[in-house]
């Protein structure tokens, strides 16, 4: 009697259940179409409270910089150029100043120190709006207006944007407070996109005799040339809509002056300023209309930036030149 065969493959696996993946993706898409319900009602809310506005003064509100609640005339450029420049003054002191600050952290400082820097980074990250409004005005604006500002219409006078009265509350002070504000963000992001360059694209460059130097500039950050973009990405995101730091240093007059020592205004100010001020329909529909533009200021904003950063996705990008 020949023995009993016994069968190489053994028991059949049950055949697996896809309930789990469908389920999952299925919550993992209505997670992501959340944003895009959310972004519409805030939209629609902002565009059903300012629609008296837009139908007494419609694309002229964009373009006229009278701003009288007593006259019922309302325009928002003051508060565009307001956003825009000071936002643009924040980009231009913290974007450097965070990378030079990742770079060290990565490239150059000692490990006994990296971790003590990153800390009080993360702890200034922390920090409340509030309190940094408050340090501006009893710490930095009068430092700014007895020595800085001073400095700066002595050596840079010739310039419009260094002339005119100083006051201390000014445009440039509000860039300044903004730029100490997204300075963590920027640093942080910056430092991770650094972290995650291969460490061939640093042996590479040192193998062809590249300098400790040379290696920063061609491996290091060419490679990441498109995450520290990023970074200043989300660092203009925070300044766009920052709001009381801001209310409380940039002097909230509604005008467009050439010098960045004259008092403005920001979107996000005049809103939070004067929302509970606002006595007629017409008025609180301007303000509804301000923080509509706003809104559309900062996806216009981002969608700009986007297309610049799939300009830098080029041919050898992130490469070593």
């Amino acid at each position: 009697m020949s023995p009993p065969t016994i069968s190489a493959a053994g028991p059949s696996p049950r055949a697996p259940s896809h309930a789990a993946d469908r389920t999952f993706r299925w919550a993992a898409l209505l997670a992501a179409m959340s944003i895009f319900v959310l972004i519409g009602l805030v939209g629609w809310e902002l565009y059903a409270g300012s629609r008296l506005s837009i139908q007494k003064f419609g694309l002229n509100f964009l373009g006229s910089t009278t701003w009288d609640p007593v006259a019922d005339q309302y325009g928002a450029l003051p508060f565009i150029f307001g956003t825009l420049v000071s936002s643009l003054i924040a980009l231009a002191i913290a974007v450097p100043l965070g990378v030079a600050t990742a770079l060290f952290l990565t490239e150059m400082a000692p490990q006994r120190i990296r971790q003590p820097v990153i800390t009080v980074i993360e702890m200034l990250a922390a920090v409340p709006s509030v309190i940094f409004g408050l340090w501006g005005i009893f710490v930095l604006i009068p430092w700014l207006r007895d020595h800085f500002f001073q400095w700066l219409k002595s050596t840079l006078g010739f310039l419009p944007l260094f002339q005119g009265p100083i006051y201390g509350v000014s445009m440039l002070a509000g860039g300044i407070i903004v730029a100490i504000m997204i300075l963590p963000i920027v640093t942080s992001v910056s430092r991770e996109i650094l972290r995650s360059v291969p460490n061939l694209q640093r042996e590479a460059a040192y193998a062809l005799g590249a300098t400790h130097w040379e290696v920063i500039r061609i491996a290091v950050l060419s490679y990441a040339r498109r995450g520290i973009f990023g970074a200043a990405v989300l660092g203009l995101g925070r300044a766009l809509g920052e709001t009381m730091a801001v209310t409380m240093v940039i002097g909230n007059r509604p005008d467009i002056k050439a010098s960045l020592f004259a008092p403005g205004y920001t979107l996000a100010s005049v809103v939070a300023n004067e929302f509970a001020e606002a006595t007629t329909d017409l008025y609180l529909n301007s303000l509804f209309e301000l923080g509509l533009v706003l809104v559309l200021l900062t996806v216009l904003v981002n969608g700009a930036a986007q297309f610049m950063l799939r300009q830098l996705a080029g041919p050898g990008s992130g490469k070593i030149a």
